[in-house]
Protein backbone atom coordinates (compact mmCIF):
# COMPACT_ATOMS: atom_id res chain seq x y z
CA UNK A 1 0.00 0.00 0.00
CA UNK A 2 1.17 3.75 -0.75
CA UNK A 3 0.94 5.82 2.15
CA UNK A 4 1.00 8.33 0.26
CA UNK A 5 3.71 10.68 2.34
CA UNK A 6 6.97 10.51 0.61
CA UNK A 7 7.91 13.87 0.61
CA UNK A 8 6.27 15.07 3.69
CA UNK A 9 8.04 16.23 6.57
CA UNK A 10 7.40 14.49 10.17
CA UNK A 11 9.38 15.61 13.54
CA UNK A 12 9.17 12.52 16.15
CA UNK A 13 10.38 13.44 19.32
CA UNK A 14 12.21 10.94 21.76
CA UNK A 15 13.31 8.99 18.93
CA UNK A 16 16.90 7.98 19.66
CA UNK A 17 15.52 4.54 20.84
CA UNK A 18 12.33 3.04 21.03
CA UNK A 19 8.93 3.24 20.22
CA UNK A 20 9.94 6.89 18.78
CA UNK A 21 12.76 5.33 16.78
CA UNK A 22 10.84 2.73 15.23
CA UNK A 23 7.96 5.23 14.38
CA UNK A 24 10.99 7.58 12.65
CA UNK A 25 12.18 4.61 10.96
CA UNK A 26 8.91 3.34 9.54
CA UNK A 27 8.12 6.85 8.54
CA UNK A 28 11.34 7.59 6.57
CA UNK A 29 11.05 3.95 5.04
CA UNK A 30 7.32 5.72 3.60
CA UNK A 31 9.72 8.81 2.08
CA UNK A 32 9.14 10.76 4.41
CA UNK A 33 11.92 13.60 6.06
CA UNK A 34 12.31 13.66 9.25
CA UNK A 35 13.32 14.88 12.35
CA UNK A 36 14.54 13.54 15.43
CA UNK A 37 15.51 14.50 19.01
CA UNK A 38 16.39 13.01 22.40
CA UNK A 39 18.58 14.45 24.94
CA UNK A 40 21.21 11.83 24.70
CA UNK A 41 23.91 12.70 21.91
CA UNK A 42 25.69 9.19 21.71
CA UNK A 43 22.19 7.52 21.42
CA UNK A 44 20.41 10.42 18.90
CA UNK A 45 23.87 10.55 16.65
CA UNK A 46 23.42 6.57 16.49
CA UNK A 47 19.59 6.80 15.45
CA UNK A 48 20.84 9.56 12.81
CA UNK A 49 23.30 7.16 11.44
CA UNK A 50 21.09 4.34 10.77
CA UNK A 51 18.65 6.82 9.27
CA UNK A 52 20.77 8.20 6.66
CA UNK A 53 22.55 4.86 5.60
CA UNK A 54 18.80 4.12 4.76
CA UNK A 55 18.47 6.41 2.37
CA UNK A 56 16.56 8.97 4.63
CA UNK A 57 16.90 12.83 4.64
CA UNK A 58 17.66 13.75 8.07
CA UNK A 59 17.65 16.43 11.44
CA UNK A 60 19.13 15.41 14.73
CA UNK A 61 18.34 17.93 17.16
CA UNK A 62 19.63 17.23 20.97
CA UNK A 63 16.89 18.63 22.69
CA UNK A 64 14.65 18.10 25.98
CA UNK A 65 11.48 17.44 24.86
CA UNK A 66 9.98 17.93 28.22
CA UNK A 67 11.49 21.63 28.55
CA UNK A 68 8.59 24.19 27.62
CA UNK A 69 10.74 26.04 25.12
CA UNK A 70 11.59 23.33 23.33
CA UNK A 71 7.95 22.29 21.18
CA UNK A 72 8.63 25.64 19.59
CA UNK A 73 12.34 25.23 18.83
CA UNK A 74 11.51 21.90 17.27
CA UNK A 75 9.43 23.04 14.93
CA UNK A 76 10.91 25.98 13.62
CA UNK A 77 14.12 24.29 12.77
CA UNK A 78 12.05 21.78 11.28
CA UNK A 79 10.49 24.03 9.07
CA UNK A 80 13.87 25.97 8.51
CA UNK A 81 15.45 22.86 7.78
CA UNK A 82 12.59 20.85 4.88
CA UNK A 83 10.11 24.02 4.54
CA UNK A 84 7.17 22.62 6.49
CA UNK A 85 5.91 20.69 8.60
CA UNK A 86 2.95 17.60 7.93
CA UNK A 87 3.17 15.02 10.66
CA UNK A 88 3.64 15.00 14.30
CA UNK A 89 4.52 12.10 16.61
CA UNK A 90 4.44 13.12 19.88
CA UNK A 91 6.46 11.31 22.69
CA UNK A 92 8.54 11.21 25.93
CA UNK A 93 9.67 9.11 28.26
CA UNK A 94 7.32 7.30 30.80
CA UNK A 95 7.53 8.78 34.78
CA UNK A 96 8.66 6.25 37.34
CA UNK A 97 6.50 3.61 39.05
CA UNK A 98 4.31 4.79 42.41
CA UNK A 99 1.44 3.77 43.83
CA UNK A 100 -2.05 6.43 43.89
CA UNK A 101 -1.65 7.34 47.92
CA UNK A 102 2.45 7.66 47.72
CA UNK A 103 3.12 9.78 44.85
CA UNK A 104 4.36 13.66 45.90
CA UNK A 105 3.04 16.63 44.37
CA UNK A 106 6.28 16.74 42.36
CA UNK A 107 6.10 13.96 41.45
CA UNK A 108 2.65 14.36 40.16
CA UNK A 109 3.45 17.66 38.22
CA UNK A 110 6.79 16.15 36.49
CA UNK A 111 4.61 13.29 34.91
CA UNK A 112 1.73 15.73 34.00
CA UNK A 113 4.46 17.77 32.01
CA UNK A 114 6.30 15.37 30.05
CA UNK A 115 3.11 13.00 29.36
CA UNK A 116 0.33 15.54 29.26
CA UNK A 117 1.61 19.19 28.96
CA UNK A 118 4.67 17.93 26.36
CA UNK A 119 2.19 16.38 23.50
CA UNK A 120 -0.48 19.27 23.75
CA UNK A 121 2.55 21.84 23.09
CA UNK A 122 3.92 20.25 20.41
CA UNK A 123 0.55 19.70 19.11
CA UNK A 124 -0.18 23.71 19.23
CA UNK A 125 3.27 24.39 17.66
CA UNK A 126 2.64 22.13 14.61
CA UNK A 127 -1.16 22.68 14.04
CA UNK A 128 -0.22 26.14 12.32
CA UNK A 129 1.99 24.62 9.66
CA UNK A 130 -0.41 21.70 8.79
CA UNK A 131 -3.21 24.28 8.59
CA UNK A 132 -1.50 26.68 5.93
CA UNK A 133 -0.64 23.30 4.33
CA UNK A 134 -4.63 21.86 4.36
CA UNK A 135 -3.49 18.42 5.70
CA UNK A 136 -1.80 16.91 8.88
CA UNK A 137 -1.27 14.10 10.67
CA UNK A 138 -0.83 13.59 14.53
CA UNK A 139 -0.01 11.01 16.04
CA UNK A 140 0.79 10.83 20.01
CA UNK A 141 2.16 7.71 21.97
CA UNK A 142 0.69 6.58 24.63
CA UNK A 143 -0.11 3.71 26.81
CA UNK A 144 -2.70 0.88 26.68
CA UNK A 145 -2.61 1.85 30.60
CA UNK A 146 -5.57 4.95 29.34
CA UNK A 147 -7.85 1.49 28.60
CA UNK A 148 -6.66 -0.42 31.54
CA UNK A 149 -4.39 1.69 34.34
CA UNK A 150 -2.00 0.07 36.53
CA UNK A 151 -1.75 -0.16 40.30
CA UNK A 152 1.45 0.69 40.45
CA UNK A 153 1.98 2.89 37.58
CA UNK A 154 -0.57 5.78 38.96
CA UNK A 155 2.05 8.65 37.85
CA UNK A 156 1.23 7.52 34.02
CA UNK A 157 -2.22 6.43 34.49
CA UNK A 158 -2.96 10.34 35.06
CA UNK A 159 -1.28 11.65 32.75
CA UNK A 160 -1.79 9.78 29.68
CA UNK A 161 -5.72 9.52 30.37
CA UNK A 162 -5.75 12.81 30.61
CA UNK A 163 -4.04 13.61 27.21
CA UNK A 164 -6.70 11.19 26.07
CA UNK A 165 -9.45 13.32 27.26
CA UNK A 166 -7.92 16.33 25.73
CA UNK A 167 -7.01 14.91 22.33
CA UNK A 168 -10.66 13.09 22.10
CA UNK A 169 -11.60 16.76 21.90
CA UNK A 170 -9.11 18.58 20.18
CA UNK A 171 -8.94 15.84 17.09
CA UNK A 172 -12.93 16.89 16.72
CA UNK A 173 -11.90 20.72 16.20
CA UNK A 174 -9.37 19.75 13.76
CA UNK A 175 -10.57 16.89 11.52
CA UNK A 176 -12.47 19.72 9.27
CA UNK A 177 -9.32 21.29 8.18
CA UNK A 178 -7.27 18.25 7.05
CA UNK A 179 -5.87 17.55 10.16
CA UNK A 180 -6.09 13.61 12.09
CA UNK A 181 -5.16 13.59 15.50
CA UNK A 182 -4.69 10.13 17.57
CA UNK A 183 -3.35 8.06 19.86
CA UNK A 184 -1.73 4.92 19.65
CA UNK A 185 -1.34 2.86 23.17
CA UNK A 186 1.21 0.19 22.95
CA UNK A 187 1.30 -2.39 25.46
CA UNK A 188 4.79 -4.53 26.44
CA UNK A 189 7.18 -4.02 23.55
CA UNK A 190 11.16 -5.09 23.74
CA UNK A 191 12.52 -1.63 24.62
CA UNK A 192 14.76 -0.25 27.19
CA UNK A 193 11.77 1.19 29.08
CA UNK A 194 10.27 -2.03 29.42
CA UNK A 195 13.23 -3.43 30.98
CA UNK A 196 13.82 -0.67 33.29
CA UNK A 197 9.95 -1.44 34.67
CA UNK A 198 10.83 -5.07 35.35
CA UNK A 199 9.22 -6.46 31.82
CA UNK A 200 9.89 -9.50 29.82
CA UNK A 201 7.87 -12.04 31.93
CA UNK A 202 5.68 -12.66 28.94
CA UNK A 203 5.31 -11.70 25.06
CA UNK A 204 7.32 -8.65 23.70
CA UNK A 205 6.01 -7.05 20.87
CA UNK A 206 8.96 -6.18 18.42
CA UNK A 207 8.45 -2.19 18.24
CA UNK A 208 9.45 -2.14 14.41
CA UNK A 209 5.70 -3.71 14.06
CA UNK A 210 4.71 -0.34 16.22
CA UNK A 211 6.28 1.62 13.70
CA UNK A 212 3.99 0.87 11.11
CA UNK A 213 1.16 1.18 13.12
CA UNK A 214 2.29 4.57 13.59
CA UNK A 215 2.91 5.15 9.84
CA UNK A 216 -0.64 4.13 8.73
CA UNK A 217 -1.86 6.63 11.17
CA UNK A 218 -0.10 9.36 9.47
CA UNK A 219 -0.61 7.96 6.06
CA UNK A 220 -3.01 9.67 3.47
CA UNK A 221 -5.25 7.24 3.08
CA UNK A 222 -5.66 7.09 7.54
CA UNK A 223 -7.73 10.67 6.51
CA UNK A 224 -10.80 9.41 8.15
CA UNK A 225 -9.35 7.86 11.21
CA UNK A 226 -9.47 10.56 14.16
CA UNK A 227 -10.16 10.71 18.11
CA UNK A 228 -9.17 7.26 18.08
CA UNK A 229 -7.13 5.57 20.99
CA UNK A 230 -5.77 2.79 19.38
CA UNK A 231 -4.62 -0.10 21.30
CA UNK A 232 -1.47 -1.84 19.89
CA UNK A 233 -1.11 -3.94 23.02
CA UNK A 234 -1.73 -8.28 21.32
CA UNK A 235 -5.17 -7.92 23.85
CA UNK A 236 -3.25 -7.43 26.99
CA UNK A 237 -6.40 -5.17 27.76
CA UNK A 238 -9.25 -6.91 29.14
CA UNK A 239 -11.43 -3.45 29.84
CA UNK A 240 -14.11 -2.63 28.04
CA UNK A 241 -13.34 0.92 28.37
Amino acid sequence: MDLGIAGKTALVTASSKGLGRASAEALAAEGARVTICARGAAALADAERSLIRSGAEVLAIEADVTEQSTPARLVQETVARFGGLDILVANAGGPPPGRSLEVDDAALLAALNANLLTSIRLVRESVPRMRAAGWGRICCITSYLIKQPAPNLSLSNVARTGLWAWAKTAAADLVSEGITLNLTCPGPHATERMRELGGGGGRMADPADFGKVVAFLCSDPARDVSGVALQVDGAATTALA
